[in-house]
């Protein structure tokens, strides 16, 4: 496809709210790309546009550790209890959330500090989010010239050329990283961002994308890692797909679920290798 209108300059802003960057429906998102791909469907991705839902609860830690580590987040509100379990600790926490705050149990925040601290002290990521030394959340917008479809990200980190992507997780062993990357298709991420920031004019010389993982258990292992250039074509390419789908369905209006236009009820298996696997035991 080609872009059915003027393709409008890239553009960067600073200052604008999460809230605001995420209500936006006239961009696409890398998460959005990645919903319209298997296993997601576009008309997932259209309900899900259409009807968002309020931010998961379980999230609070992780922003709650990228304001410590960034410099940027909402406001935290430190709840002096053990657990949530008495209703003076649940009545707290909801108003901290009709604030607007993210509510933490003092035990939590404690821990947030200690992987902030973590950071600081690490090798490679504490030279990487020295405080001044980047840009924060900053909202990124340009036109995918192949599609007229307007692009949209949100850098974690921009230290000059470099994007970083501070992510939280349960264990940030190379191996489990390697698998939440297919799981998560954070390799179309990486590319989606380097192309975004290439765009915008903001690294001349080319941009790269830095993945920093942090275990949430202590001591708060982290793990900083690029991604191979083939991973990286291979999510570029994930990318072109996914933009020509949602150019499609905006320009249509169909929004079509997994089996999409058929007449013959489709057949299906068990995943290649539990297909192979079984019928060498059993066919024989």
């Amino acid at each position: 496809m080609t872009a059915a209108v003027e393709v409008e300059a890239p553009k960067v802003v600073d200052g604008l709210s999460a809230e605001a960057y995420h209500a936006d429906k006239k961009s696409i998102s890398s998460s959005g790309l990645r919903a319209l791909l298997n296993p997601g469907c576009p008309a997932q991705f259209k309900y899900d546009r259409d009807h968002p839902q309020a931010p998961k609860k379980e999230f609070d830690l992780g922003h709650a550790a990228h304001l410590y580590v960034l410099g940027e987040g909402p406001e935290l509100e430190v709840i002096d209890f053990p657990d949530w379990r008495k209703k003076d600790a649940q009545i707290q926490r909801d108003e901290a959330y009709l604030a607007g705050k993210v509510p933490l149990l003092t035990k939590d925040h404690d821990m947030v500090v200690a992987m902030a601290e973590a950071i600081r002290q690490h090798p490679i990521a504490g030279p990487l989010f020295t405080p001044g030394s980047g840009k924060a959340e900053q909202s990124i917008y340009w036109t995918d010239s192949a599609t007229g479809v307007r692009c949209r990200v949100r850098p974690d980190w921009r230290r000059e050329s470099i994007v970083c992507d501070y992510k939280t997780i349960k264990d940030a062993a190379p191996d489990t990283i390697s698998r939440a990357i297919k799981d998560r298709a954070y390799h179309q991420q990486d590319a989606f961002y380097i192309d975004g920031v290439e765009a915008a004019g903001l690294a001349p010389d080319g941009a790269r994308f830095v993945f920093v993982f942090q275990s949430k258990i202590a001591p708060y292992l982290i793990t900083v890692r690029e991604l191979t250039d083939q991973d990286r074509d291979i999510g570029r390419a994930r990318n072109e797909r996914a933009l020509r789908l949602y150019a499609e369905c905006e320009t249509t209006g169909n929004w079509p679920d997994w089996t999409g236009p058929v007449t013959e009820i489709p057949q299906i298996g068990m995943p290649s290798w539990d297909t192979l696997r079984q019928a060498e035991e059993y066919l024989k």
